[in-house]
């Protein structure tokens, strides 16, 4: 009997080894990506091989070479160098809008999370019904009223993304505000702001966190479709959803055109999906 027992606390304890040796490959490999296509978005920022917006007529649908790593497009630009302006503007965009979005719908959420009372109600009956709305039909209402543009995008995708964090965080603050060590700071002393972003917030910051890396990857895939529709961001700043558009026509006879542009959203969405999914592993097998 007691061999047995011996046997299973052995078992117990390989197992409980394991499970602490075990990675978080999703976290890994959505860094690994995301780390490559901001390299590659830095490089853009201060150097391409050519003009993005320099057309060459001469250059018209050429195939990728040595002297054009992703061909040219049917105006004879480089789409190499158009990919990598697009993705700077698409990671601008998206970024912009997670900071903007998540910054208002934090704090919404963090104040009716922790006060209650009428404005918990009033808050989160308006957040229930912009909530209630499929996300990119929103962003479309509000950019047929703002027009098209880059920051008209950011500020549709923003006022679209509040209802997620706001909700997100006021469930994690209504939480922990009943928690022992919210109770003794109160004891201590402590003012309402000191508790909710210097003792709270911490232990929220992984669940919003997670919730930026989706909403990241969210405003990627939205930016990139209103581009492409024509009604996102405007020549001539690049973007990857409106050359997709301007590359359907000559999807086969100029695959190129189309094909790189489109990695770049797979791999700049996958990489932010990736690591929201690995936050995600990570918090739940605490």
């Amino acid at each position: 009997m007691a061999r047995l027992t011996q046997e299973f606390a052995s078992r117990n304890e390989r197992g409980r080894n394991m499970k602490k040796k075990q990675k978080n490959y999703e976290l890994i490999l959505g860094a690994s990506i995301t780390l490559f296509m901001v390299i590659l978005l830095l490089v853009g920022i201060f150097f391409t091989p050519y003009d993005p917006d320099a057309m060459n007529g001469s250059a018209r649908f050429a195939a990728p070479s040595l002297a054009h790593l992703f061909g040219c497009d049917h105006f004879g630009r480089d789409v190499f160098s158009r990919v990598l302006k697009g993705t700077g503007t698409t990671f601008f965009v998206a970024a912009a809008t997670v900071i903007l979005g998540g910054g208002i719908g934090i704090f919404i959420g963090a104040f009716t999370g922790y006060f209650g009372g009428w404005a918990d109600e009033v808050l989160m009956r308006v957040n229930d019904v912009l909530f209630s709305f499929p996300h990119i039909l929103l962003a479309l209402v509000f950019i047929s009223i703002l027009g098209p543009g880059k920051y008209n995008v950011i500020l549709a995708l923003a006022v679209v993304f509040v209802p997620s964090f706001a909700r997100i965080t006021r469930s994690e603050f209504l939480s922990q505000k009943e928690m022992d060590y919210v109770k003794s700071a109160r004891l201590m002393g402590a003012s309402h702001i000191r508790i909710m972003f210097v003792h709270i917030f911490p232990n929220v910051l992984p669940a919003v966190l997670s919730m930026a890396a989706i909403g990241f990857n969210n405003a990627v895939l939205a930016e990139a479709g209103m581009s492409y529709l024509g009604i996102g961001v405007q020549p001539p700043d690049a973007s990857l959803g409106r050359m997709l558009s301007e590359s359907q026509t000559y999807l086969m006879s100029a695959p190129w055109c189309a094909i790189f542009p489109g990695l770049a959203v797979i791999l700049l969405a996958l990489g932010c999906s990736l690591i929201g999914d690995g936050l995600l592993k990570k918090e739940g097998g605490k």
